[in-house]
């Protein structure tokens, strides 16, 4: 019988990244544990070691406030548009 592949959360991913990191116990301990190929655990450290100087980089992709609020009018307007439209077209 064929089993369909799992899918692990990123959630999950870093959550035993990180106690692999911490070293309390080890990689087999953890994998069964977590019911995880030992391999995977290591795949996963590593991953986690060679992303983890993003976590703090200063470019961020975040708007100022004003453009968050210019596209918030904006949006209003349009439901504001859609709205009368509707009104007008129902007969209210």
């Amino acid at each position: 019988m064929k089993r369909s592949r799992r899918k692990f959360s990123s959630k999950f991913k870093s959550k035993v990244a990180i106690e692999a990191l911490k070293e309390r116990s080890t990689i087999q301990e953890l994998a069964s544990k977590y019911e995880v190929h030992p391999n995977q655990i290591s795949t996963w450290k590593r991953e986690l070691l060679q992303k983890a100087d993003s976590v703090f980089d200063q470019k961020t992709n975040s708007n100022t406030p004003e453009e968050d609020n210019t596209k918030l009018y904006n949006k209003i307007g349009k439901m504001q548009v859609e709205i009368d439209f509707l009104k007008e077209v129902l007969g209210k």
